[in-house]
């Protein structure tokens, strides 16, 4: 599966951005979808996922309360509402799949799209 990641830009502290992670290849809705980042300078870092089936969500506790992961099944795509965003927050955010159920490992997930980066200005 072929993932296209958009959405980011720069935003101030306190603002909102919707990431986008469109998909092409497979059948979409049989893959667990995250999204990481990674920061210059640090690892990367699990941010949200939802599984394939039920739609249950998964947040780092960092985000939890402030970003939301949905999916669309027919349109193949992702999403990450993000708001009240912080300058700790500033990264560069990729989406991934995978064909498991849901992990917050990196290293466990298939297919990744290229990363958008995001900028919070403080």
């Amino acid at each position: 599966v072929q993932l296209q990641a958009s959405g980011g830009g720069l935003v101030q502290a306190g603002g909102s951005l919707r990431l986008s992670c469109a998909a092409s290849g497979r059948t979409f809705s049989g893959y667990t979808m995250g999204w990481f980042r990674q920061a210059p300078g640090k690892e990367c870092e699990f941010v949200a996922a939802i599984s394939r089936s039920s739609g249950r969500t998964y947040y780092a506790d960092s985000v939890k309360g402030r970003f939301t992961i949905s999916r669309d099944d027919a349109k193949g795509t992702v999403y990450l509402q993000m708001n009240s965003l912080k300058p700790e927050d500033m990264a560069v955010y990729s989406c991934a799949a995978r064909a498991g159920g849901v992990t917050y490992d990196d290293a466990s997930y298939d297919y990744w799209g290229q990363g958008t980066q995001v900028t919070v200005s403080s």
